[in-house]
Order: structure tokens, then C-alpha cells, then sequence
């Protein structure tokens, strides 16, 4: 239990370097290795000894990002939170936006710094890189849903034998 605890504060960490609060990371780890695959906002208050405040705020960011989905299982009295399907692929393909702010945050640049060869440099740089990330980043998101799927099946079916790799 105390490698999974461990964990769970490894996970806050990492989360919130990643700009989450480090109760949301906390959670987040708690759902990645709770083999229930699910947790009601009291357990996991009393699990990572947190107010419920703070719990209540947590699991409404990370529900709102799309990362843990709200459902009520049949004949219970509360809700429950699980992680979306695919938590990982989703939150990075909303991420994605933001390539393109920056591409655009560049180009403002751009036109205000005038002709200063190093400002110039420094915000070309910036735009073509995220406008490359913009472009690149679907198609290995694509990559990997089909890479994702393949496994799955081969998973599934006894008959396949080793792992695809494209």
C-alpha cells in the first residue's frame, strides 16, 4: 500500500508541474491505480485527507478539463468519478489549441518588433515551431489511435501473436 501512496503523491507532483493543482494530481493518481476504477468524492477525500472543499473544487477542474467523468451507478446514493476513456489522448488533443495561440502570440510579436534581426529570429522560431507541432502532432495522435486499436484487437484475439509495429 505505501508504493501506491508513493504514488498517488508522485502523480501530484507531476500534475502539477503540468499546471494542475496538486490535489488534482493526487486524484489523478488515485483513479490511475485504484483497481475499483472508480471513487466517490468522500472516499477520496478521506483517502488523500483533503477538505472536502478542496476535493469538491479538484474533482470540478479535472471533470471540466475532461479528464475524470461524473456518473451515479445504479442504486447509489452519490456520484462517482472515473477517468475518461482514453484520458491521456483527449486531454492532449485539447492541449493542441494551444499550438496555434502560439503561433498566433508569435506573429504579434512579429509585428511589433520591427526589424530587429534578433527578436525576429527568436519569434519566427517560436511560430514555425508551433505551427509545425500544429501540423505534425494530429497525424501522430491519428498514428497512435490506430497503433492503439491494432494492439487491442491482438490483445483480444488468442490466435494473433506479436505486437504491431508500424
Amino acid at each position: 500500500m505505501a508504493d501506491v501512496e508513493e504514488f498517488v503523491e508522485s502523480a501530484g507532483l507531476y500534475f502539477e508541474r503540468l499546471g494542475l493543482s496538486r490535489t488534482c494530481g493526487r486524484v489523478m493518481g488515485c483513479l490511475l491505480a485504484d483497481t475499483g476504477d472508480a471513487a466517490d468524492a468522500p472516499g477520496l477525500c478521506a483517502r488523500l485527507a483533503v477538505a472536502k472543499s478542496s476535493m469538491s473544487v479538484a474533482l470540478r477542474q479535472l471533470e471540466q478539463g475532461g479528464l475524470v467523468e461524473r456518473y451515479r451507478p445504479p442504486r447509489a446514493r452519490r456520484d462517482h468519478y472515473r477517468l475518461t476513456e482514453d484520458v491521456f489522448g483527449r486531454a492532449f488533443r485539447a492541449k493542441m489549441a494551444e499550438f496555434t495561440a502560439f503561433a498566433a502570440l508569435a506573429e504579434q510579436g512579429l509585428s511589433v518588433v520591427g526589424e530587429h534581426p534578433a527578436a525576429r529570429a527568436r519569434l519566427e522560431h517560436m511560430r514555425d515551431m508551433y505551427a509545425f507541432m500544429a501540423l505534425e502532432f494530429p497525424k501522430l495522435l491519428d498514428r497512435w489511435d490506430a497503433e492503439r486499436t491494432q494492439v487491442t484487437r491482438q490483445r483480444s484475439d488468442p490466435g494473433t501473436t506479436g505486437a504491431h509495429r508500424p
